[in-house]
């Protein structure tokens, strides 16, 4: 028992580091009235091992308060489909800064503490680089959506935090192929093109075409015409036939 007592403090914080836990000190406030709260979050973070360049990744967020230092709903209530985003950010690695998870949190209590998921939440990134950096706990904030922030919490103990190391295997970078352009077939028509063609009727009226009617519209006109003038011209002929027999 007594060499339990003798093991040294910095033994000790070495061991809480490596499985992932801090004690992330923060300073909230309500966006509707102003007040401002010191919160102490105990904070889990799981890395992932795993990552690749251009692959969507998941950094874990576990967060559990230090008792007598929760966050508490203010006296004039809540609303009740309030999210918790949690924030991680990034160092050391180029063009990634930062990850982002989103979790439902359960009814709100005027006055009593706002809870924190029970379950860990995702926070989504994708690196385009490879490197190696680290990681830390950042923000948290409460809201229906993510521009709708009615409770927002910065770190205080930013120097204190933990970074974890994070590493992306592999060389160079990403190369997306630019909006809007298909790397396999280039068509002639658009689809809008296309539907207008097999869609429309040859004469064009009936569906609003303005009297411009297509190929085949027009075939038909002049064989119409040609036939009206061959009929006018043999009834001229046979008229002059009558009146010589005369």
């Amino acid at each position: 028992m007594r060499v339990l007592l003798l093991v040294p403090a910095a033994t000790l914080l070495l061991s809480s580091a490596s499985a992932g836990a801090d004690v992330v000190e923060y300073a909230c406030k309500v966006s509707a009235t102003g007040e401002t709260q010191d919160v102490k979050v105990q904070v889990e973070l799981t890395v992932p091992t795993d990552a690749q360049v251009g692959k969507e990744m998941a950094i874990g967020w576990h967060g559990s308060y230090v008792e007598g230092s929760e966050l508490r709903a203010p006296a004039t209530g809540l609303e009740d489909d309030l999210n918790l985003y949690a924030y991680a950010g990034i160092s050391g690695i180029d063009k990634l800064t930062s990850a982002t998870g989103v979790a439902a949190i359960g009814p709100i209590i005027p006055g009593a503490p706002i809870p924190l998921p029970a379950t860990t939440v995702n926070m989504k990134t994708t690196a385009n680089k490879a490197g190696t950096g680290t990681v830390h706990a950042a923000s948290i904030n409460f809201g229906p959506r993510p521009s709708e922030r009615v409770i927002e919490c910065e770190v205080k103990n930013e120097d204190a935090r933990t970074e974890y190391p994070l590493t992306i295997p592999g060389t160079g970078e990403t190369t997306s192929p630019s909006p809007g352009t298909d790397e396999t077939t280039s068509p002639s028509a658009s689809p809008t093109e296309t539907a207008t063609k097999t869609s429309t009727p040859a004469g064009g009226a009936d569906t609003g075409g303005g009297g411009e009617a297509g190929p085949d519209g027009r075939v038909l006109v002049a064989v119409g015409s040609l036939l009206v003038l061959a009929s006018a011209t043999g009834l001229v002929l046979r008229r002059r036939r009558l009146v010589a027999g005369l």
